[in-house]
């Protein structure tokens, strides 16, 4: 485990024997509530808000009237879920309908089946309710746990949704440094291949399109040493672990990734970071480029 995980798991037991239930349809919180729970009393369903054991996709709220959306999991956990202060986040950019922060390495993007609470979801939702307890966000698109990098989260519902249902349109490009093992036979080059899911949840390449998605990773040398090549890689297709796929079916498998093979691990994470995200935004169409730094670990192994 890596030194960030270390420092993000602290606070998982504040969903232990949590139950989850999804929202299906528009609604507030108390509202979907006592959907839930039609044989409690009103009084015993608004105590979970009071005692603070409700959380929507991990983030904790006691807002009666915080609205739900399709998608939403609203999480009841047995105990108070603690209210955290957030400060000195690692944001790169804020407006009105979206932020944009440079996520840590060891920091999930949203809630898992094994981790409710540390998450970068949670942490700028606590951000925006700050500033005002009604506020939320919404996911737009999500970074492997143990990779860093550009994350984008949507402020209202209709920003998200545009965003979503025109992302491949709207990105332009989507840029990372990767690590890899080894020497390239070849400074740069294209991998495309048919991307299918086992049943351990694990990615591999397949030549048929049958019941696959079609993945394309573009790749060129930076920078290389006698162990470790540093990449520039840039995807048209943003697959479940694309990159770390297909640099193992190129015999170099990112350092750090235990998942895809059995790499040396010199930085005790996963050498892959998000640097650049472009898009076009869907309303004002305007074009907007967000970087995070490559991290100085990556450069302190050339």
């Amino acid at each position: 485990m890596n030194k960030n995980k270390k420092r993000f798991e602290k606070h998982s037991k504040d969903y232990k024997d949590a139950k989850e239930y999804p929202v299906t349809h528009p609604c507030e919180l108390l509202a979907f509530l006592f959907e839930i729970f039609p044989s409690q009393s009103r009084n015993s369903v608004k105590s979970l808000l009071a005692s603070h054991r409700v959380s929507v996709d991990g983030a904790p709220t006691s807002q009666f009237n915080f609205k739900l959306f399709p998608g939403d999991t609203v999480i009841i956990s047995k105990t108070a879920i603690r209210k955290k202060t957030r400060s000195n986040l690692p944001i790169i950019y804020e407006d009105d309908e979206i932020i944009v922060i440079n996520k840590p390495s060891g920091l999930l993007s949203i809630a898992s089946d094994k981790e409710k609470g540390s998450t970068a979801y949670r942490m700028l939702s606590d951000y925006v309710q700050q500033k005002d307890k009604h506020n939320r966000i919404f996911v737009v698109h999500r970074l492997d746990e143990d990779t860093s990098g550009v994350l984008m989260v949507a402020k209202n519902v209709d920003i998200q949704k545009a965003l979503q249902d025109n992302w491949n349109d709207l990105v332009s490009k989507r840029g990372y440094y990767a690590i890899v093992e080894g020497r390239m036979e070849s400074l740069n080059g294209t991998v495309k291949s048919y991307l299918r899911k086992n049943a351990q949840n694990m990615m591999y390449s397949v030549k048929s399109p049958k019941d696959a998605q079609l993945a394309i990773t573009h790749y060129r040398v930076m920078k290389e040493n006698d162990k470790y090549t540093l990449l520039d890689v840039n995807i048209d297709t943003g697959r479940k672990n694309q990159i770390r796929v297909h640099m193992g079916d190129l015999g170099h498998n990112i350092i750090g990734d235990d998942k895809y093979g059995n790499p040396s691990n010199p930085l005790h994470r996963l050498g892959l970071h998000a640097y650049c995200l472009e898009l076009t935004h869907p309303f004002t169409k305007k074009k907007m480029t967000f970087k995070a730094p490559m991290p100085k670990e990556f450069e302190s192994l050339f």
